[in-house]
């Protein structure tokens, strides 16, 4: 079964990683408000548990994720523990009118633009690197460079794709940095395989974030993304293994798939994945969490994690004892993709 705290290598510069990581996302009030001590606690609570892996962004709350967690980190040594974050969407001061809609008081005036431009690259690190209080950034990934699109449910990944200025300046400005040993590792992040299929053919990178793409419920880029990252030895960072909430609460109502409620033929098809694990004894989250380290090219995964209740609940469902009867009924039930690799196999 998975160790939290097993070490796996990404990129060629001999960075590791934990095999759980904290997606920080959540620390900046997305979903359910947070304060700096519930932020201090909850990594409290996951480095207890081995977790030495931490990815942020500008984006996630306008800066306050990533204000947070290198709050929090100060109390650590930096040489134990490795940070991602993002650029391409750009912090822009705003001033909210009276027409728009009211923001939490605790998040920063900010609002985000794409830019994948050389200048706003070293702008955004520059700035990641003062709110998190460090002097390095270990993993830069370039995100959401489909413009966010991938998201929607059942949107076109290339309707607004800024696949071109990320190779003309994003990536060769990276790519320089981590030639001189300023990053460790360069990849991409988003919530869509199609496009990281794409940058995997056309650059040199050692990660790609895929976010909820790979995973107990879905595993479309198991025949095109992955066989290539095995290839090039472009190592998976998993986001979202939780499908955004459904494989954690299952089917109930209210339940969420890409950000939003589930569709009708998710949550049936949730409810068949629960019913199988139910039969073996098994949690579904368990399930989740173990199921994408069957496949080689995974490294780590990031679930968010705002309380030490939730810390301590995914790392008792990573140490779950999951029977091989169970992934094959699954397969036997086309709950899983037939040649999709199995965890312990």
């Amino acid at each position: 079964m998975p160790r939290i705290d097993e070490l796996q290598t990404i990129g060629r510069q001999g960075l590791t990683v934990s095999r759980m990581g904290l997606g920080c996302a959540c620390l900046g009030n997305l979903g359910s408000r947070v304060d700096q001590q519930d932020v201090h606690d909850t990594v409290a609570a996951v480095w207890e548990a081995g977790v030495r892996y931490f990815d942020t962004a500008p984006l996630y709350a306008y800066g306050l994720s990533e204000t947070r967690i290198g709050a929090a980190l100060s109390r650590y040594n930096r040489d134990e523990l490795v940070i991602s974050t993002k650029v391409g969407q750009m912090l822009v001061p705003y001033t909210p009118g009276p027409s728009d809609p009211k923001r939490d008081a605790a998040i920063p005036p900010f609002i985000n633009e794409f830019d994948y431009s050389r200048d706003a690259v070293q702008r955004s690190i520059e700035g990641s690197l003062e709110r998190l209080q460090t002097d390095r950034i270990d993993i830069v990934l370039i995100h959401d460079p489909d413009g966010g699109v991938s998201v929607e449910q059942d949107a076109d990944p290339y309707s607004s794709s800024h696949f071109d200025q990320v190779m003309a300046e994003a990536y060769p400005m990276l790519d320089d940095l981590r030639s001189q040993g300023v990053i460790k590792a360069l990849g991409a992040g988003m919530n869509q395989w199609q496009m990281l299929h794409d940058f995997a053919l056309a650059g040199d990178f050692d990660c790609f974030l895929l976010a909820g793409r790979y995973t107990l419920l879905e595993q479309d880029s198991l025949h095109t993304l992955l066989p290539v990252c095995l290839e090039k030895g472009i190592r998976i960072i998993l986001g979202g293994p939780f499908n955004s909430g459904i494989l954690a609460t299952g089917a109930v109502e209210g339940a969420t798939y890409s950000y939003k409620p589930a569709p009708p033929q998710v949550m049936q098809r949730v409810s068949r994945i629960e019913a199988v694990c139910a039969r073996h004894d098994v949690p579904l989250a368990a399930a989740a969490l173990q199921f994408p380290f069957g496949h080689p090219a995974v490294a780590t995964i990031i679930p968010g994690m705002e309380s030490v209740a939730k810390v301590h609940a995914n790392v008792q469902h990573m140490q779950h004892p999951i029977p091989a009867d169970l992934w094959a009924e699954l397969k036997s039930e086309s709950l899983l993709d037939g040649d999709a690799p199995l965890p312990g196999a």
